[in-house]
Formats: C-alpha cells, structure tokens, sequence
C-alpha cells in the first residue's frame, strides 16, 4: 500500500476499507514462545532479522519471486490480491535479501539464482517509460492498477525498487561469473528508466504518476518534505535520463520553503514535514529513502545533517508516546512507535491508516521503533526486547505482526505488509554494520548524483 501521507484525507482516499477478521486463534510454537530475557542484544537482532527475512525468502509471490503486496497468517484476502506483488517493497526486500546473504543466513548460491530470476521477471513486467506500476501481478508482470487512474508508471514505488536493484549491482558486481551476470541485469534496469520523463515534459519538479491511458492526470508533484527524497536523488544520478539540480531545489525543497525554525519537546525539525509539521510525519518518512542513503553527516544547500533530521523525528516520536496524551494502555519506554501500516478499526476488524501522533488511535507498528534502530539504538532494543521476551503472541511466521495494540487487551491481526517488515532487517543492519549505507554510498553513479545536487559527505568522500 501506499505509505505518502500528504494529508489525512488523502491517506482515507487511498486506503480506507476495512477487512473483517483478524485475530485468527494460532497454536502456540516454538517461534511464538517467549525468549528468555538473557537473550544477548546481539541474539536478538540476529532474531528479528532472520524471522523479517522469512517474508521475502520463505513467503514470496511463488512466480515472480519478489515480495507480496500482504502475507496473512489467516489465508483472508479481502481484495483476492495475495498473487500481487509491491514495487517498493520488492526493493526492501532486496536489501533484505543482501542482508541475509551477508549474515549467512541464506546461501548466497540460492540467493543469486533467486535474484537473477527476479531480474528477469522485471525486464519482462510491465514498464511505462521505464518506471514500474506500483502494484504487479506476480504471476504475469502484468500492471495491477492502484486506483483507477494509478494505472501506469509509479516514479516513488520505481525508487525503492532501484535503490535495491543498485544495491545488488554493487555487492555482486565483482563475484563470479554467475554473479557479473546478475550485476549486469541489474544494471541494464536501472539504465531503462526514464526519470526526466517524469518532470512532465520539463518542468522543474519530479511527478510521482504518468498513464498511458490518463497522462498526467494524478497530477502529483512530488515537493518536500515526505518519503520521496530517495527519488530525487536517483533521477539525478541516473546515466541516460538524469534531473538537473534545479528540479531537486525548485521541486523537492519548494524553492527552499519546506525548512522550517520549529521545534517540539526542545527538539528541531528542520523542515517542514507534509500536512504534519507540528510532530513530524509517520516514522517510514526516516527509513525508506534511508535504506541506501546514509544520512550520517549528509548535508546538502538547506540541511546541515540529515541524520540529526531523522534522529530528531524519532525522538519526538518517542517522546509523544511517552507523554501519551490520550491515555493507551502499554504505551511507554518498551511500547511505542507510529507509523503507516494495518490498524484497528473502532469495530475490532483490521483497517490500515497513517499512525503519526496527529493520528494516533492505540496501534503500536512494530517496524516503527525496529526500523529506527540507527537514530535510537537504545530505546529500539527496548521495544525490541520487550516485544520478544514478554509479547510472543505479536510475533509470528515472519516476525512482528503488523499492527499492535496493548490498549484493546493485546490485539494484534496476523498480517504482514512488505513496505514494513521490509524495512526492519536493513536499518537494523545499517546500525551493526552499515552494510547497506556503504554499497549504495559507494555505487559511482550515486556519489556523481549527490555531488551534482551539492550534498557533502566527509564520510565517502563527497564534497
């Protein structure tokens, strides 16, 4: 589903509906168990990242081989929609993959043929002007519309999806021969797309849709301060159809009016976050254009360091569940974290919706607090801790469960989202080891690309 929360009103256009059941009885397993509290911080990420990867290795679209829209312990789907597969979450997904490959979690022999039919299956999946729909049928590559005129080319999904795609280029770009092959491929896709094509014939700002049936008629401009960073900095890095550094200061920073001098709970927010500028948006907007990109000292023309923007978002997050102004039960140090995903309709069935403290309704997204593991190490282990040792009925198949609730007598629905577990094995991994940051960091096209749009990093040498 799409995560952009541009407003609350259009967050219910996109995805209001509302999917009776969820809590299924499930028997009780050696996975559901609680660990024991001795568990070493390191057992634990081990723990969480291995069971997140079972998503995309154990639970993927059995054809195109990449990530499911929604996994549902339950076997209910509401929309018939469990052959389809997201492409933005297929993109986390690979660097979830990459991380598992990494970790020895999964032979890397199996992972590159899994991969390279992965290639395979994009080259042939449906493409307008070389971007991909949002949403794919996983068994044709067919486009799978999102909304009736979200039918062609999604630009901020295609992002997601080639920041992995880059990912895989550069790990495996100097392997074997099997490996250069892979390499190869994930080259040529990312070569394809047409991002220039997306300024809607030259204007300087990057559109989030075009159809081949109805143009540019989502008419979506894709302005700061949101998700879509990722997307800015891939259209200028691009070798074949690159953005000039106009469009990303014009377009994405408003002409430099999305910077804001406001602060909540004594922190700064540094620029204005869409439709939420009192808090901050929903914790996604601090991880997915930060699965490659490091924000560690990036600094571009307005913003002196990304990571203190996203830390800072985090933290106000964290202290707003802290202070807890309506009262939830269970929210506090062990139990917070707001962020899109599936949520609890008034009527106990599962809904989805943009959980951020302007709307706030008693769901904790597990993917929330363990996504943010780099800009709060400390306080994402303790949510990380207290989810594995004392709440084992919100752990499942492929880890946490999706949406949460201590407040309505521990409900859960057992369902799972590709954009949120996604995310959790790679800005963990990114907090261990930086594995990610220093693949996508180093790739030639990105630093070229970060250099062009003024972004300095003393860290990989871009100045």
């Amino acid at each position: 589903m799409k995560r952009t929360v541009l407003s609350i009103a259009v967050t219910s256009l996109f995805f209001a509906y509302s999917c009776k059941n969820s809590q299924a009885p499930k028997q009780e397993t050696a996975q559901t168990k609680a660990v024991k509290n001795d568990i070493t911080d390191e057992q634990l990420m081990d723990r969480v990242q291995k069971d997140a990867l079972k998503y995309f290795w154990d639970y993927a679209e059995p054809t195109s081989m990449l990530g499911r829209e929604r996994y549902h312990e339950d076997n209910i789907y509401p929309d018939n929609d469990k052959h389809v597969v997201t492409t933005g979450g297929s993109g986390f997904g690979l660097a979830t993959l990459l991380v598992g490959v990494e970790r020895g979690f999964i032979p890397r022999k199996e992972a590159v043929k899994r991969l390279t039919h992965m290639m395979d299956f994009l080259a042939k999946a449906d493409r307008h002007k070389g971007a991909w729909p949002h949403w794919i049928n996983g068994e044709t590559g067919k486009t799978v519309p999102f909304g009736k005129k979200d039918n062609g080319g999604d630009l901020v999904e295609t992002a997601f999806l080639t920041s992995g795609i880059l990912m895989v280029r550069e790990y495996f770009k100097n392997g074997n021969a099997e490996e250069k092959v892979l390499a190869s491929k994930c080259d040529e896709l990312w070569k394809g797309i047409q991002w220039n094509w997306y300024t809607k014939g030259g204007e300087k700002v990057l559109y989030w849709h075009w159809s081949p049936e109805y143009q540019w008629e989502m008419n979506f401009p894709l302005e700061g301060y949101n998700e879509c960073l990722i997307t800015y900095i891939l259209a200028a890095s691009s070798p074949t159809h690159p953005i000039d550094a106009e469009t990303y200061y014009k377009g994405w920073t408003r002409n430099g009016k999305y910077l804001t001098d406001k602060t909540k709970y004594g922190l700064p927010l540094y620029v204005k976050h869409n439709y939420a500028e009192e808090y901050g948006g929903p914790l996604f907007w601090s991880q997915y254009s930060y699965i490659g990109l490091d924000p560690t000292g990036l600094s571009d023309k307005l913003v002196k360091n990304y990571f203190d923007l996203n830390k800072n978002q985090v933290l106000i997050d964290y202290k707003y569940c802290i202070e807890n102004p309506k009262q939830w039960k269970g929210y506090g140090p062990n139990y917070w974290g707001l962020t899109a995903g599936y949520t609890r309709n008034k009527d106990g069935s599962t809904g989805y919706t943009a959980h951020m403290p302007i709307n706030d309704n008693g769901v904790i997204t597990p993917t929330a607090a363990l996504s943010s593991f780099p800009y709060t190490p400390k306080e994402s282990m303790n949510f990380l801790r207290f989810l594995y040792t004392e709440k084992p009925e919100f752990i499942g198949s492929a880890g946490p469960y999706d949406a949460t609730s201590v407040n309505y007598n521990n409900w859960f629905t057992p369902r799972y989202l590709a954009i949120d577990q996604g995310t959790i094995a790679p800005m963990i991994e990114n907090y261990r080891t930086g594995f990610l940051w220093k693949l996508f960091m180093n790739a030639p096209e990105i630093q070229q690309g970060l250099k062009k749009l003024s972004f300095q990093s003393e860290k990989y040498g871009i100045r």
